[in-house]
């Protein structure tokens, strides 16, 4: 017996150490972690248990003699602060983490397990894609996992750390996830790298600039967050863990921050300008307005005329929609919409609260924004909060104009409690503009038609750009004070806690794509 458990001895030790030195060596000369090294940071201390750890791969024929174990990828389970998750590490000093049978068939238990118990699924990627040396079963095992993406997909939350090169059939995997963590120089994703990229289009293009960290956070919408060094990403992660629940039958953890849930916001009497063609920053507005000022903010870099994050109010984690004026007026266009509606959709998947502020002037104008589909995405934000069941409270402060004013969570598309500012204006389209198609025909026939457009906008604005109008017909259920925004949101989450609300039985509606 003591030969056997020597024996067993000696094989762990092989498999915590699978990668050559030399891997070792050059993936820290790189300033990277280590798979294991990932593993401990990110967990809390201890609590890791591993699983699969002396599986080898079984490809002889594929010409690989080479049979270290854990195949290149580390997975288990552990806690972080004291929850359950799931986690896969990918192993870039054994075969370059490249993903084949035995690697996949890891991956596929331990989301099978994930789903099973209800934990979320973090995945740390640092791999060269499919093992070529194994052909065509490489890419018949990520559509295992790619399959397990769509049936855990707002069941239990899906977690992409990119902490390498992530390429070809393997973005695939991170896209269906609810969320990609990415690492500046370091994180790379495409389809087809650079060289491929020179041979058939001819543009010349760098690794950061084709799939880097930025890129894809202000360009392409592909990276949700984007941290200086690896270990910032993970405390992110870990961080953003605190917002969610760990599946779709369970509520976030409840945090007190120690924030007075009954706190005055006087700074909010003031933060608007004088002159409503002025810009303001939204995420002031929300920082006063939530515990300790906390906003952790989804996308910060792509389509910056919509802010979206996570934050608590009375210790409840929630979800913050607004048109942020500083960029654009705060309008909606294709990609704004596109952000929201997924950020809308995710909250709605794991019971995560909405709170909306709008001061929206409409929908970008333009050639581009028609040709590029701006109906057809502008209906997916639509549909998001139409198809959204969790508790929802819209804040109008002051825009709300035309057909985007109703797709900002309106009153007549299901929010449960519509505020407004005193300083809001609800109306089919700004002052100006409706006054130059309404009195058209008066303004040609005027003798001083700057001086009776002038005038005519100022009755106008009097008449129509201001919630009273929507507040007699109950489109709003009530215009507050700003400083008392807080304490009305605390109020209404607390009596909608209790919301239960049901869509209609159907396999699934069929959004906008």
């Amino acid at each position: 017996m003591n030969e056997k458990i020597a024996d067993l001895a000696e094989r762990r030790e092989q498999a915590l150490h699978a990668g050559s030195q030399r891997s070792v060596d050059r993936q820290h000369e790189k300033g990277k972690m280590l798979a294991r090294e990932r593993l401990d940071y990110f967990l809390d201390d201890g609590s890791f248990h591993e699983l699969d750890l002396l599986a080898r791969h079984r490809a002889h024929a594929a010409g690989l003699e080479d049979r270290p174990y854990t195949d290149g990828v580390i997975t288990g389970w552990g806690l972080v602060d004291g929850r359950k998750v799931f986690v896969f590490s990918q192993d870039f000093t054994v075969f370059g983490g490249a993903l084949g049978e035995v690697f996949a068939e890891k991956i596929h238990k331990l989301m099978d397990l994930a789903a099973k118990v209800g934990a979320p699924v973090i995945g740390l990627n640092d791999g060269a894609g499919a093992r070529i040396q194994e052909g065509v079963v490489s890419l018949a095992s990520y559509g295992g996992i790619f399959r397990r993406n769509v049936q855990a997909s707002g069941v239990v939350p899906q977690i992409s750390v990119i902490l390498g090169p992530c390429a070809g059939g393997a973005v695939y995997s991170p896209a269906m996830t609810d969320f990609i963590f990415m690492v500046r120089e370091t994180s790379h994703m495409f389809i087809t790298g650079p060289d491929v990229v020179k041979t058939v289009t001819g543009e010349d293009v760098t690794l950061e600039e084709l799939g880097g960290a930025m890129s894809h956070a202000s360009k392409s919408g592909v990276a949700t967050f984007v941290s200086d060094d690896e270990k910032a990403c993970l405390d992110d992660v870990r961080f953003l863990l605190g917002f969610l629940p760990s599946n779709n039958l369970e509520e976030a953890p409840l945090e007190d921050l120690g924030d007075d849930p009954d706190r005055s916001c006087p700074e909010l009497d003031t933060i608007l300008p004088d002159s409503p063609n002025l810009p303001y920053d939204m995420v002031e507005v929300i920082s006063h307005c939530v515990d300790n000022g906390e906003f952790f903010e989804y996308f910060p870099h792509w389509a910056k005329s919509i802010v979206c994050g996570f934050a608590r109010i009375d210790g409840k984690a929630v979800g913050v929609v607004g048109n942020q004026p500083k960029v654009l007026a705060g309008v909606l266009d294709i990609e704004s919409a596109e952000k929201a509606a997924r950020f809308v959709r995710t909250c709605d998947s794991f019971n995560i609260p909405l709170i909306t502020f709008v001061d929206v002037p409409g929908f970008l104008p333009g050639v581009d924004q028609e040709y590029g589909g701006i109906i057809r995405h502008g209906a997916k934000l639509l549909y998001a909060y139409c198809e959204a069941t969790v508790p929802r409270i819209s804040v109008i402060t002051r825009k709300a104009y035309g057909g985007a004013y109703v797709v900002m969570d309106s009153k007549s598309i299901g929010s449960d409690l519509a505020f407004a500012w005193p300083s809001a204006e609800l109306a089919v389209m700004g002052p100006q503009g409706a006054v130059e198609i309404v009195y058209r025909r008066e303004l040609q026939q005027a003798a001083d038609p700057a001086a009776r457009r002038a005038e005519l906008v100022e009755e106008y604005t009097e008449k129509y750009a201001n919630p009273y109008a929507a507040a007699e017909r109950g489109y709003i259920d009530d215009v507050i004070d700003p400083a008392d925004t807080r304490k009305k949101l605390v109020a209404g989450l607390r009596m909608l806690s209790t919301k239960r609300e049901e869509l209609p039985r159907r396999k699934h509606g069929n959004v906008p794509l």
